[in-house]
């Protein structure tokens, strides 16, 4: 939950006398209906999954790819980002799972994002080997509404109070008064923002570089490398330690480190074939 808090002072001009209008509260817990709760963190991950869907949908539409494989690719996907996002998070907190097995059993929190994505690219190119379709083509197809999805999922963390930052005295901070997740009552510098800030700044650069023709499995390369050289710089920031920490390095940087890694050496390696064919 996060509070925020403001006093407004005006003087009226009739009487003089001062009026303070105070004490806006944003919640995690959005609406109550009899038992349900709806929560803003999940909301804002189905905002973000639904309207993900339908550029993708949109996008394929007017590239005369099927729409078939693009929604078994979109059920298939997600649910393998969901059992990787839960995978990395486990093997992330193994000592903690070893003196608490309980948290194996909580699936209302714990992910990791890199986990995630590991997941569901690599459940969508076991589907598109089955099917015997080509997976860069549909990695670049579906990345640009990676990036959306994931600019609505950090606005969700922000609302949970997960993923925050490091303590600041400087302006650019947010205070959480009563959260189950962040330090309460000390300004922190809101790494969700900086994160979906470049999501989004991503799903637009990737969306304007698609409306021509580019070679294949460019838009996708694009893709990891903006995202894992924000990332990892985003992580410096980051004060929840519980992501795992491996030497002067997070998890997530390391990952980084082997995504952008990797991907250049697939398109040096994709560069160098075209060149002698």
């Amino acid at each position: 939950m996060i509070t925020l808090q403001y006093v407004v002072q005006s003087q009226s001009r009739l009487d003089g006398r001062i009026y303070q209008i105070g004490d806006e509260h944003m919640h995690n817990e959005l609406i109550h209906i009899g038992p349900l709760t709806i929560y803003g963190y999940g909301l804002m991950i189905a905002i973000g999954i639904l309207i993900a869907y339908k550029v993708v949908a949109y996008r394929a539409a007017s590239r005369q790819v099927e729409l078939s494989h693009v929604s078994s690719l979109t059920f298939w996907s997600l649910l393998g980002g969901l059992v990787g996002a839960k995978l990395l998070f486990w093997i992330t907190q193994m000592n903690h799972i070893i003196q608490d097995p309980s948290m194996v059993l909580n699936f209302s929190e714990g992910f990791v994002v890199y986990g995630g994505i590991i997941g569901g690219m690599g459940v969508g190119y076991a589907y598109c080997k089955k099917k015997k379709i080509n997976f860069l083509k549909y990695l670049d197809l579906f990345v640009p509404s990676l990036a959306l999805a994931q600019g609505f999922g950090r606005i969700g963390c922000l609302l949970a109070g997960c993923c925050y930052g490091e303590e600041t005295e400087g302006w650019f901070g947010i205070t959480f008064h009563d959260s189950e997740l962040a330090p309460n009552d000390v300004k922190l510098i809101p790494t969700q923002i900086l994160e979906s800030v470049l999501s989004f700044s991503i799903f637009f650069l990737l969306i304007y570089l698609a409306r021509r023709k580019r070679p294949t499995g460019l838009i996708a390369g694009l893709y990891l490398i903006l995202y894992s050289l924000g990332r990892f710089i985003i992580e410096f920031f980051r004060g929840d330690i519980i992501r795992g920490q491996f030497g002067a390095l997070a998890t997530s940087q390391w990952i980084a480190l082997a995504v952008v890694l990797l991907t250049c050496i697939v398109f040096l390696t994709r560069t160098q074939k075209k060149m002698t064919t």
